[in-house]
């Protein structure tokens, strides 16, 4: 089964930006349509952006767009978030989460575990 591990999480000034990654394991990666949540403490998981599987479509919450940038490089079985202009209040946990059908109609979902993000001076 594939898994998604995040990184690039850290500490970063408002203004600045990260770059946050998800990697696949094993290679369906190009078969799930992709997408980053965040929650912060004490709220629920929110969705931030999503990308189709191919690459060729993205959606973002009205949160984040204009600072925020989804890609997959689907050769490297990788998901980023590039965060530009971060504010305090995008300090979160951020997950990646992949999603495909399956052959009996279903839908499968895998979360991965996590990466901190705080924003702070």
């Amino acid at each position: 089964q594939v898994q998604f591990v995040e990184s690039g999480g850290g500490l970063v000034q408002p203004g600045g930006s990260l770059r946050l990654s998800c990697a696949a394991s094993g290679s369906a990666f190009s078969a799930y349509t992709m997408s980053w949540y965040r929650q912060a403490p004490g709220k629920e998981r929110a969705w931030v952006a999503s990308i189709a599987s191919g690459g060729d479509s993205t959606n973002y919450a009205d949160s984040v767009k204009g600072r925020f940038t989804i890609s997959r490089d689907n050769a490297k079985n990788t998901l980023y978030l590039q965060m530009n202009s971060l504010k305090p209040e995008d300090t979160a946990v951020y997950y990646c989460k992949g999603q495909r059908p399956t052959s009996r109609g279903l839908v499968e979902t895998i979360w991965g575990q996590g990466t901190q993000v705080a924003v702070s001076s």
